[in-house]
């Protein structure tokens, strides 16, 4: 007998073009890092050009200069806690939390990193990025879409740690600069792409300029030192302007803000009117 009874059926929307070519995008990137050439770790990369102690502690400006990732950080998840419920949709509000916490976690591992540098602090400082990394791709992926973003923000958090581990055991850095280097390239793809309805407004290039500048700082660490006469090294600033990218999220949230709140008045406007429009009908019938 035919049941008269049919339950419901999820139906999955088919993956647009833009979603395919995320998918393609990342499979490339996956055979770079399985079957790139291999990328040895420098034999300097610990001598670091600042090793002066302050206050007890050791490459003290490499280490302090990690405080405005933790700011960042703190700063980013008391915006989200200020928003509405419902100005900001529940993915991009994941994904911009995952972010923020993130930077904690960057700050934390870069801080201990930094008090001894050595591989065993190198390897938390590198896990404790994956967690931005995961954030902000997801972020920028979900401009095509929520699924989107999703998909990114897991697919960084398992390749990150993944390459994090073999580095560890192989000391072929490929599969890490992949991950980040490669992330980034994605990011800039995405930013040339248009933005979905409802997707965190993040000025995308903003965010990949100051990276590309924390980089060049980081590459140019006592080429810096030297030429500021030893009072701040290259890797220091590279801090700076690495937590200086949370800084267009950040203003992403505080125009999503903004906009609630020049909205708010007009709500409430057109409520007392609704009010006062029911009372005077009111008094008419009477």
């Amino acid at each position: 007998m035919t049941s008269l009874i049919s339950l419901p059926t999820r139906r999955h929307k088919p993956a647009t073009r833009a979603e395919l070519a995320l998918l393609l995008g990342a499979a490339a990137l996956l055979a770079l890092a399985l079957f790139g050439p291999v990328l040895p770790a420098s034999a300097h990369q610990h001598a670091f050009a600042d090793q002066r102690a302050l206050w007890g502690i050791p490459c003290a400006v490499d280490v302090l200069s990690n405080l405005p990732f933790a700011i960042a950080g703190v700063w980013g998840l008391w915006a989200l806690r200020r928003l509405a419920p419902g100005a900001l949709d529940p993915t991009s509000r994941a994904l911009a939390a995952l972010f923020f916490a993130g930077l904690l976690c960057t700050a934390v591992g870069s801080s201990v990193y930094h008090w001894k540098p050595q591989d065993a602090g190198l390897l938390w400082d590198r896990l404790g990025m994956v967690l931005p990394f995961a954030g902000l791709l997801g972020l920028a992926a979900s401009r095509v879409s929520e699924r989107a973003g999703w998909a990114m923000a897991g697919a960084v958090l398992l390749a990150g740690p993944l390459a994090v581990l073999w580095w560890a055991h192989t000391g072929n850095l490929m599969p890490w600069a992949v991950v980040q280097l490669g992330g980034m390239l994605v990011v800039l793809v995405l930013a040339c792409l248009p933005r979905r309805d409802g997707a965190l407004a993040v000025h995308l290039g903003a965010v990949i300029g100051l990276y590309a500048v924390a980089k060049l700082f980081e590459a140019a660490d006592h080429a810096v030192f030297d030429a500021t006469h030893q009072w701040v090294s290259g890797h220091s600033i590279k801090h700076v302007f690495a937590a200086g990218a949370a800084w267009p999220v950040l203003m992403a949230l505080a125009a999503l803000r903004n906009s609630a709140a020049r909205s708010a008045p007009h709500v409430t406007l057109s409520g007392q009117n609704g009010a006062h429009a029911v009372g005077v009908a009111r008094r008419s019938r009477a």
